[in-house]
Parts: C-alpha cells; structure tokens; sequence
C-alpha cells in the first residue's frame, strides 16, 4: 500500500514508520491518522519485521500534534472519533506483539507525544522537546496521556505536565523516565537503528511474551501479570526457537 502522509520502510528485520508532513512539523490530520493506523496494522500482520521504528521527517518534530487548521473545524463527535481513532492507534502499538521504538527527532507535543508515550522505548535527540499543551487551547488529551503519563513518571510530575501544559526539554525528559536514552541529532537514527536490531537478534516470540507480561501487570495488576507470565514461561518449551537456541548454547559450552 502506498501512503502520502506516512512512510514505511523495511531494512532486514526493522520496519520504520515516519511521520510524514515535516513542512508543518509532522502535525496530524485524519487522513494521516488513518494512514497511520493502517501503516501500522500492515507492519503488526506480517513476519519480515521484529522490530519497529517511529520517527518523523525532518529534523525538527516528532510530531506537533493536531493540526490546528483541522483541529479547529472539528464537530463534538467528530473530535470524538479523532480521540477514539488515536487511542486506537496507540492501542495497537502498545498491545502488538513487536517491540516499537520511538526516534524523537525535536518536539513530541500532544498526540504527537502520546504516540511516543504508546511506543515500548523512547530514545531521543538533545534537541527534542516534550509536552501535553492541551489545556492552553482548553482541550484535554485525547490519545490516553492522562492514563499513560501517570504511570510512566508518577502521578506528581505528571499532573504537573497536564495541568500546566509546559514543554520540557530532553535532558528533563530523560531525569523524570521519559525516555530510556539521550543521544546527538546526529545518531539519534543510528542508535535507534542499533537498539532495534538489538532487539531482533532474541527471540522475538520471547521477546514478544516478555512485552504482553509486563502490559497484563501494568494494565491488570500484578496478580494477572505473574499469571500470563508463568503461562509463558510454560509456552517457550513448545516453541522450536528455543529448542534452537538451546542447542546452540550447547555447542558454545562445548567447545570451550
């Protein structure tokens, strides 16, 4: 499928998705919400992919957020759909069975951030900035910020981001846990690139198991999370990768 408004790429076992509309800072519309939906459904149905890599074009934004000559025009339900469509999305990036990396390139503001807030990893430039600003326009977030924000940073610092709307800088970002590494512009593509294929050198179905234990332990509690992973832990011995890997850890203590 071809996309306007998105880009997706495949290099080896890494698929990457950019956000493509640089010459107004990656800002969202519907149109690329619903390529951006269906960009990542593509990815999430095939097996050439391990991993999965976000960014935006340009290196000035991640992404902005809405659009506000789109934003404005929207209808009550219509701004409805637009939050369901964008916790949609973000719902199958968190809940996929791919490890996702966002590559904050500079600002990840509302929705923008919260499609990074939605990604496994988070590494980003010195340059990148991170908010929530909805309440200066009277809005609140719409792709789940107030629910994942609180339990990525605790909920002082993240009330304190959503009530005033104040845009931090990287090295702030990186203190509170926001994101996992800060790295120059310049290897901000090439360090993502080398933590993805990183990543796709496991087992990718552990790897995967790994992803959907901790989701059940942060979304349902700890009880469930220990459940599903013992459930897992239990369903790896049927599975031929790691008999594969076994064996090759045989052969490495073999021969020393």
């Amino acid at each position: 499928m071809s996309y306007k408004y998105v880009s997706l790429d495949h290099e080896g076992p890494i698929a990457e998705i950019f956000l493509n509309r640089p010459e107004v800072l990656n800002a969202y519309h519907l149109d690329m919400l619903n390529e951006l939906k269906a960009a990542l459904k593509e990815v999430f149905s095939e097996d050439q992919s391990k991993v999965l890599m976000i960014s935006g074009r340009g290196s000035k934004a991640f992404s902005v957020g809405a659009d506000i000559n789109w934003l404005e025009d929207l209808s009550q339900k219509e701004a409805k759909e637009a939050s369901w469509l964008g916790k949609e999305i973000c719902n199958i990036i968190e809940e996929g069975d791919k490890v996702v990396i966002a590559a904050v390139n500079g600002y990840a503001l509302g929705g923008g951030m919260e499609i990074a807030l939605s990604c496994d990893l988070r590494l980003a430039s010195s340059r990148a900035r991170f908010g929530q600003p909805e309440v200066r326009l009277g809005l609140v977030p719409g792709f789940d910020a107030t629910q994942r924000l609180p339990r990525m940073i605790g909920m002082g610092r993240a009330k304190e981001m959503l009530f005033t709307g104040n845009i931090i800088d990287a090295n702030t970002a990186y203190e509170i846990g926001l994101v996992n590494r800060l790295v120059t512009p310049r290897d901000l593509l090439r360090a993502s690139r080398k933590l993805a294929n990183n990543i796709a050198d496991q087992s990718i179905q552990a790897v995967g198991l790994v992803k959907q234990a901790i989701n059940n332990g942060v979304w349902e509690g700890r009880s469930a999370g220990s459940s599903y992973e013992t459930e897992a832990f239990g369903a790896c011995f049927d599975l031929e990768e790691h008999s594969k890997r076994i064996e090759k850890l045989r052969d490495v203590i073999d021969h020393d």
